[in-house]
């Protein structure tokens, strides 16, 4: 057995995930997500603001301890969309190196369609002893699995590991900022447009690269997703056992979209399921959601809670 910390630092939030690893099985001993808006203002000024670096690592800080305490025999920290595009990524890589005593690893939008297809797939898909070949629980291979993060969104086609995979611009945080600035009020129809023109073009762009028509199941990550589904399964708080591999028809979603679209910033805050980090955020990133259902025409999205955080710790157990 391996006890392993993955750290996931996105565009939205930085989360953590202490692991015991064992053969083929990964159980959780801790995990920890805080909402800290690295991303604040990338999009527009190309740089990592002050304030969000440091209630980055103030997070991180906190899961330090959280590792120390555990014991883990290796750390691995992972930074993805907004540290990509930030011109002072340098000073994030400092202060990481400074509070876990490792580098952090910038990656790649490809590096990270594969850690999170690893993590979304890797409890979804069984061996069958007969033929060795993969029985899904109630789902068919080919999949495309798809992480809707705060400044990109990431997209992997393959059945047991990953055969095409992009990283596009658009995420519920970046959305947000480009159009919505800071608004509290519903967006106008204009608005919705201009956001929705934006994801079709990047859908577009991952029909290009991905052969998407080839997926039998959509597979969907990250808080915007498992958001909608805690909405559509009536939830009155969140509860990611029940949301974990649950289902959610197109239509619901679309549903979903639109009713979130429409709220004031106290509507949304007053939903059960919601994080408070996630208020001003979720209608960008519903929307994304429900056009991946309708221009690939799938009739339903399969949530998953595990995603590139779990890739990661799997990963981290092989060094």
């Amino acid at each position: 057995m391996t006890r392993v910390a993955a750290i996931d630092c996105g565009t939205n939030s930085v989360r953590l995930l202490i692991a015991d690893i064992d053969g083929g099985v990964l159980t959780d001993v801790e995990r920890q997500m805080e909402i800290v808006r690295l991303g604040q203002g990338v999009d527009r000024t190309g740089r990592l603001a002050p304030e969000a670096l440091e209630r980055t690592f103030a997070a991180m800080r906190g899961y330090a301890g959280l590792i120390e305490r555990h014991g883990a025999s290796a750390v691995r920290v992972v930074a993805t969309s907004a540290t990509r595009d930030a011109a002072n990524r340098q000073d994030f890589v400092d202060g990481v190196r400074e509070i876990f005593g490792v580098e952090p690893e910038v990656i790649t939008g490809a590096e990270e369609a594969e850690l999170s297809f690893t993590g979304a797939t890797r409890d979804l898909v069984r061996l069958s002893p007969e033929t060795g070949l993969p029985t899904p629980e109630g789902t068919r291979p080919p999949y495309l699995v798809f992480d809707i993060g705060g400044g990109s969104t990431e997209f992997v086609l393959g059945s047991t590991h990953a055969e095409e995979a992009i990283s596009v611009d658009i995420g519920c945080v970046r959305l947000t900022e480009r159009h919505l600035r800071g608004s509290t009020a519903p967006p106008s129809p204009e608005v919705v447009e201009a956001i929705t023109s934006d994801i079709d073009d990047a859908l577009d762009r991952v029909a290009e690269k991905v052969p998407v028509e080839r997926a039998l199941t959509l597979v969907g990550l990250a808080g915007s997703v498992t958001t909608v589904a805690g909405i559509a399964l009536d939830l009155p708080e969140y509860d990611p056992d029940k949301i974990h591999h649950s289902r959610i028809p197109a239509n619901r979603a679309h549903e979903i979209s639109r009713r979130l679209l429409g709220m004031t910033h106290e509507e949304r805050a007053a939903i059960g399921v919601m994080h408070p980090g996630r208020v001003d955020v979720i209608g960008a990133g519903a929307l994304i959601l429900d056009r991946v259902l309708q221009r690939y025409g799938f009739d339903e999205v399969v949530v998953s809670e595990r995603d590139i955080l779990d890739g990661i710790a799997w990963l981290t157990s092989k060094l």
